[in-house]
Formats: C-alpha cells, sequence, structure tokens
C-alpha cells in the first residue's frame, strides 16, 4: 500500500507507524475514572470505510491526519501537523 507524505510524497507504508484515531483526550485528568481512561485507550471507531487517522512518517517525523478508505485502502486526504 503507497501512503502519500506531503513532504516526501508517495511512500511505502513501511515507512508509516499508525498512531490511532483522532480523539478527545478525558479531562479533567484528576477526575477520569479508571474504565473512562481504559475506554480512550482501548475502544475505538474501527468504522467499515471512510476513516480518519493518524500516522507517523518515520522518515521525515512528521504526524499526518489520513482520511482513508479502510475498505478499499484508498487514501482520500492528508493533513500535515506541520505549521504552514
Amino acid at each position: 500500500m503507497l501512503l502519500f507524505c506531503p513532504f516526501c510524497g508517495p511512500r511505502d507504508e513501511t515507512e508509516f507507524h499508525y498512531l490511532g484515531e483522532p480523539k478527545a483526550r478525558p479531562e479533567p485528568a484528576a477526575e477520569v475514572t479508571d474504565a473512562a481512561w481504559a475506554e480512550y485507550l482501548y475502544v475505538n471507531a474501527n468504522p467499515r470505510g471512510e476513516a480518519r487517522e493518524i500516522w507517523l512518517h518515520r522518515t521525515c517525523m512528521d504526524v499526518l491526519v489520513m482520511t482513508r478508505d479502510t475498505a478499499t485502502n484508498a487514501t482520500l486526504s492528508v493533513e500535515s501537523s506541520r505549521p504552514a
């Protein structure tokens, strides 16, 4: 599978590391229960079809937010975390 890096172009998936799906961290930390923290860490939506995912490109160390179709592995869009 080829993934797209805005700085390096199309690259093999072996250069990337999946970091998870973007979701809000439970806050305030002092009030978060063990169950809520475990859900945040381990429960994911994992939809079939369009999904937003966070990936690290290990070559240039850019953190990317990709919108991907999980059924076809097609990359629909890529956003860099680097300031413009």
